[in-house]
């Protein structure tokens, strides 16, 4: 029997006003941050020593003909996956340079971006660094699925991606289940059988990610992900991107596949998951004032799910009407 392949819904390509091209500097800012923390992961001596150990000994392994290899899982069409992969590369190589046993025997690197079959991957290739240092491919593909072979990847990176989820939660459009998420497109102001329904989808993807991740990664390999998630003394029903959400929905009924977790959800997730242990959390926190700005950003990543509803006819008139009501409901000076 034929494997059914879900719909996707890519962020906006080409490099017009509304593309995700030009709309993603908080996902920038983000990146910018992450790449502290990726570079300290893979150049600090704090790192777990039996990590460190291991992840050194698949290096020293390579030859000529063994690249290190990196996936960028949700790359979308850049420019913010270029900047993470520069930075794993610059951080190998000075791993590479510091260790004297290795100096001599810099790898060469491949890289690997992913995202959704329909992803504009033609702009991610036009606007790819010309002094790129790595050989460069595309895996289009659903990263909740193996793409790749066992013990392939030594470093997998993933940012602003795994807040979506697979699927919509069946029991949400199902008139007859107390999760039937009436006259909402998220989990804000519902009620609790709607929020656990997010829920267990989440849990139930993350583990098939990790899953397949587990049987790609090399023994000792590191992964960095970023992730929109609300802090643990907050019910993420109430985070603010679960309330710019409520507004658009204001403005539509109808929509989304969208999870906002907290950090000690993740870390249960993974624990549960026993493959893979957390070498370093941090919150990346950042928001724009702007409700003009913050609304190009979410129909640059939303617009593809709107157009699959209700067609391209009303997205100027939909998001003219979320940028008045962001400024009106004052929720930007409140994150």
């Amino acid at each position: 029997m034929a494997k059914v392949v879900a719909k996707s819904f890519p962020m906006n390509g080409g490099e017009g006003v509304y593309s995700y091209t030009q709309n993603s500097s908080h996902q920038t800012t983000w990146t910018t941050n992450l790449q502290t923390l990726t570079f300290r992961l893979l150049t600090c001596k704090t790192l777990n020593p039996l990590v460190l150990h291991q992840f050194l000994s698949d290096i020293l392994k390579f030859s000529t003909s063994d690249p290190f290899t990196i996936a960028d899982f949700g790359c979308s069409t850049g420019p913010n996956t270029f900047l993470v992969v520069q930075n794993v590369v610059d951080a190998v190589k000075l791993k590479y340079q510091k260790c004297p046993s290795l100096s001599m025997h810099s790898p060469e690197f491949q890289v690997y971006f992913n995202d959704h079959i329909d992803n504009d991957f033609n702009t991610l290739f036009k606007s790819i660094p010309l002094e790129k240092q790595y050989f460069a491919a595309s895996v289009p593909g659903s990263f909740y699925d193996r793409l790749f072979p066992k013990a392939s990847l030594h470093f997998v990176h993933s940012s602003y991606a795994l807040h979506w989820l697979s699927t919509l939660p069946s029991e949400l459009l199902d008139k007859n289940s107390p999760a039937w998420n009436k006259g909402r497109i998220t989990y804000a102001n519902a009620p609790d059988e709607v929020v656990k329904a997010f829920k267990a989808q989440f849990a139930k993807d993350m583990s098939s990610f990790l899953n397949a991740r587990a049987e790609e990664v090399v023994p000792g390999g590191l992964m960095g992900l970023l992730l929109i998630a609300t802090p643990d003394d907050i019910p993420s029903p109430k985070s603010i991107f679960a309330g710019l959400f409520d507004l658009m929905g204001s403005c539509l009924m109808d929509m989304a596949k969208i999870h906002n977790l907290t950090p000690k959800e993740m870390e249960d997730l993974v624990e549960i998951n026993g493959c893979f242990t957390i070498e370093d959390m941090a919150p990346l926190i950042h928001m724009a004032s702007d409700a003009e700005k913050c609304s190009k950003h979410l129909r640059a990543g939303m617009e593809g799910v709107f157009k699959e509803h209700f067609g391209s006819e009303i997205m100027d008139e939909l998001f003219d009407r979320l940028t008045r009501k962001i400024e009106e409901s004052l929720i930007l000076s409140e994150g």
